[in-house]
């Protein structure tokens, strides 16, 4: 499940945490956009449930410096030794250089740089490289962990997921169909034992198909309008279904934008309907590759008018074992 979960303060997670895990998910994931960063929610976890595993989906390779990055991931790989995996990626223009004041160039070889760098820190090994994008200096982290986190990468389209299979130990997918999987999966090239597969499924679990319908529509409109979704999202086959929506939005129009993503887009790309039926069209990921379908829970009329015992029973029908995760 992507934590924290909206609408519910930090402070008050310990009960979501052991929710989730009654009710049998087995990982916690965070984001960081403008909300809460990556690693805080995670450290809670940590402490209130040790048997969760946890990850960042993901940490930006801009809005930290190598060293301060290196440091964060370790201090949480500590806490939770074997528990924890860093996936980073490169962001997006607007998160990076829009809203933290960092130039956004070179992405890819940003990126690159970045996980050559961690996969050394972490394994506790001075660090004195001039690498294409950034130069470090002597560092060693003074608290190396003991057992090193896997580092995984957040790719789209080709380059980035060659890269994931060269270098990384596994790959975060995001903005996808499940039939989508097969065809990023397969520019991994021949992967290595326990290298793992990660996606990011956005669920809306409400059989109200037309509030899902317009939740969907405005978070693609958001996203995929991004040039590095578009690209690939052009690159998945979707260039003629997308195209209007393109048009509206470069031409200023956004309310007309949202409108033009076509009902089966939305369908292919925000999972809705009964907690049931979610739960099947996320199992698909899984026939598909996907070791980790991470839940991107979304809010639904359902839980909004019951409050915290709706989103209860809500995580509890998600997960696979809903009459314990009820008791």
């Amino acid at each position: 499940m992507t934590v924290p979960l909206g609408g519910i303060p930090l402070a008050d997670h310990a009960a979501v945490y052991a929710t989730l895990d009654r009710a049998g998910f087995t990982d916690v994931w965070s984001s960081e956009v403008a909300g809460a960063d990556a690693f805080t929610p995670l450290a809670l976890a940590a402490a209130w449930q040790p048997r969760l595993r946890l990850g960042t989906a993901i940490t930006p390779v801009f809005t930290r410096g190598p060293g301060l990055l290196a440091m964060s991931a370790a201090a949480l790989a500590e806490a939770a030794p074997g528990r924890f995996s860093l996936g980073i990626g490169a962001s997006s223009p607007v998160l990076v250089r829009d809203w933290n004041a960092v130039r956004f160039d070179e992405p890819f070889r940003r990126t690159r740089d970045v996980l050559r760098f961690l996969r050394a820190a972490l394994r506790g090994e001075t660090v004195d490289e001039v690498y294409e994008t950034f130069t470090v200096r002597r560092f060693t982290l003074e608290r190396p962990p003991a057992v090193p986190p896997p580092v995984l990468l957040a790719a789209l389209r080709p380059g980035m997921l060659r890269l994931a299979g060269a270098e990384a130990d596994g790959v975060i997918l995001n903005w996808l169909s499940a039939d989508d999987v097969p065809r990023a999966l397969a520019e991994l090239g021949e992967r290595r034992p326990g290298f793992e597969v990660a996606a990011r499924i956005f669920v809306c679990p409400t059989e109200d198909a037309t509030y899902a319908r317009a939740l969907g529509r405005r978070l693609i409109t958001s996203y995929l309008t991004v040039p590095a979704y578009a690209e690939f999202h052009r690159w998945l086959g979707r260039d003629e279904a997308l195209a209007p929506m393109w048009e509206a939005w470069a031409a200023g129009d956004r309310r007309g934008a949202s409108a033009a993503v076509p009902d089966d887009v939305v369908d292919a790309l925000v999972l809705h309907g009964s907690p049931e039926r979610c739960r099947a069209q996320v199992r698909r990921y899984a026939d598909a590759g996907v070791d980790v379908p991470i839940f991107a829970l979304l809010p639904t009329p359902e839980v909004t008018a019951g409050g915290a015992s709706a989103l209860t029973t809500l995580i509890a029908q998600l997960g696979t074992d809903p009459v314990g995760a009820s008791a």
